[in-house]
């Protein structure tokens, strides 16, 4: 399914301000926020939705770049599409202001206290990793399993994770007293006010470890290399993208691990040129079948195939071979091959050669008639040709 404009997304005019922009995320993000539609998918996507218009809008670059290319212009950077709200969470909430008494009105009306209780728990999870995968237009046609090795963070075989020697040597954090947050007040004139910020000294966890594991310092965590199996549907393109859960890096001191998120990235194909599902072919014949016609075999992504070319086909002129393009993701159609004929030209001639080709000339049917150009033969691959096979 195609991809909405992200400026109708949001509801915004094209030359809206920055202002504009953020205070329409805030208000979609405020009626589709997950906590006030429990188990509504379609809200989730929404909410979805709003935060990744609002990732590119609210960047004078990414902006800038999508103005000029659409959707397509995003490739390339390091945009990608949220798959878990959390990541909307923590990289969106401090657009939401202050309430007054700490933290955000997100954390107040939405599960801020959840979130650092989660941090107090220390299971905050590892961040995600992204990685680009390179396939053939046949892997793309027929879908195909990988196997890539990835280097990310695992949990410390030593301390099984939990950064204490012995496994079990974390004490309450003398700073936040296991609170996990640092609360300052101060008064004014306005009245008294409330700064709640993350303990820097247990980092939100609420506890230190006393007796480190001497492999990972503490960390619970030691960078290493795993082997990832990732199945690739048929009819990817570069487009896609497959997020694998929990393989990404784990989090510190028995967090849960993030996810991978393997990027599709096509690969040049020699032959064959794609252009959606269809594929495009460019095929040299001789003169002799293109103006007596052929029944010849050309390659196609799941091998080679027939393909019957007419007496009198003209240079330039696009073939059809139905279903024989990449497959559609959730359908059972495919795309089609379009064939465009070139006729060979050589560059060298035998003598007797160069005399029968004279004797060809003097014949009526070898001109092409009057207002006949090689340009009026060319068909545009738009039209997709009046002949198939």
């Amino acid at each position: 399914m195609a991809k909405r404009d992200f400026y109708q997304i949001l509801g915004v005019e094209r030359n809206a301000s920055p202002e504009e922009i953020k205070k329409a995320y805030r208000k979609m993000a405020l009626q589709y926020h997950p906590d006030r539609n429990p188990g509504n998918k379609e809200a989730e996507d929404k909410f979805k939705e709003a935060a990744e218009a609002y990732e590119v809008l609210s960047d004078p670059a990414k902006r800038q770049r999508y103005d000029q290319y659409g959707h397509e212009g995003m490739r390339g950077t390091d945009f990608r599409p949220f798959t878990d709200v959390n990541d909307i969470f923590s990289q969106f909430g401090d657009i939401f202001g202050s309430s007054g008494f700490g933290g955000s009105i997100f954390d107040e009306m939405f599960g801020g206290g959840q979130a650092r209780q989660r941090r107090r728990s220390g299971n905050q999870p590892g961040s995600d990793l992204k990685i680009r995968l390179k396939l053939s237009l046949e892997e793309m046609a027929t879908g195909t399993e990988k196997k890539i090795k990835v280097k990310k963070w695992k949990p410390c075989e030593t301390c099984h994770g939990t950064g204490a020697r012995g496994g079990h040597s974390t004490v309450t954090c003398p700073a936040c007293n296991g609170a996990g947050e640092i609360r300052q007040v101060s008064r004014s004139v306005f009245g008294q006010f409330v700064n709640i910020a993350t303990c820097q000294n247990c980092e939100g966890e609420g506890k230190v470890v006393k007796d480190p594991c001497t492999t990972c310092k503490g960390d619970g965590r030691i960078q290493g290399e795993s082997t990832v199996k990732v199945n690739i549907p048929a009819g990817v393109s570069d487009t896609h993208y497959i997020p694998l859960r929990g393989e990404g890096n784990v989090g510190r001191r028995g967090g849960p691990a993030g996810d991978l998120i393997v990027m599709i990235e096509e690969e040049p194909h020699p032959l064959f040129t794609r252009e959606g599902d269809n594929i495009i072919l460019d095929l040299l014949v001789t003169f002799p079948e293109a103006a007596l016609g052929a029944d010849i075999e050309v390659p196609t992504l799941t091998g080679r195939a027939r393909l019957k070319i007419e007496p009198g086909t003209q240079s330039g002129t696009i073939l059809r071979m139905r279903e024989k393009g990449l497959p559609r993701i959730n359908s059972f159609s495919r795309g089609d091959q379009f064939v465009r004929v070139n006729v060979w030209i050589p560059k060298s001639l035998s003598s007797a050669d160069k005399t029968a080709i004279k004797q060809l000339a003097g014949s009526e049917n070898m001109s092409p008639g009057d207002g006949a150009t090689s340009a009026n033969a060319e068909k545009s691959y738009s039209s997709r040709g009046k002949k198939s096979s």
